[in-house]
């Protein structure tokens, strides 16, 4: 390879380089803002799920049974998967790691003899999953980036109404929770029926504030009775649910893409540093080369 073509490769390298450094900075300041919504949103999210875990605990397994919303089928034999992706790839495994791990779930329940119904947000899902001759029943797209509310309500009225309408007996989801800028980790919560749903197996920090001063959780007594208030608590809590899945997702989104970029740009550097030592074994190549025509034609000449 010749030094005009080393040199070009070399110039291709820096420009790349350039762009990947450029994706790092903007995924970093990104990924501040998403932590912020995250932790703004926590607060009133634990509040959602400890009131909604209350009530149900209150209400008791027979009276949630009497409204389609909390009603628990005796079989399941529909299961719908929500996959959280992003809209966007050079993240990494961020997109690829959630499509495995909903098409385990997913053969685990055909293996049961389970029908499964597959739901996406992000272009990345629903591209992958229809690759995959595996559709989804709907898809969301446009809003990975920074998801609203509204995104999130969408996506939770297609879900409950699908759950009341008796298309699917279950409802999973499945997002990338951020732990660090380095560290996404895959999340299976089961969303409806209530009675199987994450939500009721309580959290530290969903407790948070819930206790008296003697440490012991505060007696409550509903008005309306409990099935009322879960009858308006349910929407919000899977709403909240799904919203919180999309914050987290985001989040591990701009934090993947930060670190897979830094790579990128620490390989270029590796690569470029390869190729000018080739450039000057070209160089010295070619003196040599010079030097020896030039001692060739002196000798030839005496």
């Amino acid at each position: 390879m010749s030094q005009r073509d080393i040199k070009g490769r070399i110039s291709s390298v820096q420009n790349i380089r350039k762009i990947t450094r450029a994706m790092e900075m903007v995924a970093a300041a990104r990924l501040r803002r998403a932590e912020q919504r995250i932790e703004a949103l926590r607060p009133y999210a634990g509040a959602i799920r400890r009131m909604t875990r209350q009530a149900a605990e209150a209400a008791g397994t027979g009276e949630l049974n009497n409204l389609p919303i909390l009603r628990e089928r005796e079989t399941e034999q529909r299961v719908a998967l929500l996959m959280v992706t992003a809209d966007r790839g050079l993240a990494g495994a961020f997109n690829s790691q959630i499509i495995r791990a909903g098409i385990r779930a997913a053969d685990e329940y055909l293996a049961g003899g389970k029908e499964v119904e597959y739901y996406a947000t992000g272009r990345r899902g629903d591209s992958s999953l229809t690759f995959r001759n595996r559709t989804p029943k709907a898809s969301w797209t446009g809003f990975t980036d920074r998801p609203a509310y509204a995104n999130a309500r969408e996506v939770a009225e297609r879900l409950m109404a699908a759950y009341v309408d008796g298309e699917v007996d279950r409802v999973e989801i499945l997002y990338n929770g951020y732990v660090s800028p380095l560290v996404q980790e895959v999340r299976r919560e089961t969303l409806l029926p209530l009675q199987q749903a994450t939500i009721l197996e309580g959290t530290e920090a969903d407790d948070e504030g819930a206790e008296g001063p003697s440490g012991h959780h505060a007696l409550v007594e509903y008005e309306p009775d409990p099935v009322d208030i879960l009858q308006r608590l349910v929407p919000d809590y899977v709403e909240i649910s799904i919203f919180r899945a999309m914050l987290e997702s985001t989040a591990s989104e701009h934090g993947a893409r930060m670190t897979a970029m830094r790579s990128a740009s620490e390989n270029a550097g590796d690569v470029i540093t390869d190729l000018t030592l080739a450039m000057n074994r070209a160089r010295q190549a070619e003196i040599t080369q010079e030097i020896m025509e030039v001692v060739g034609g002196a000798e030839a000449l005496s």
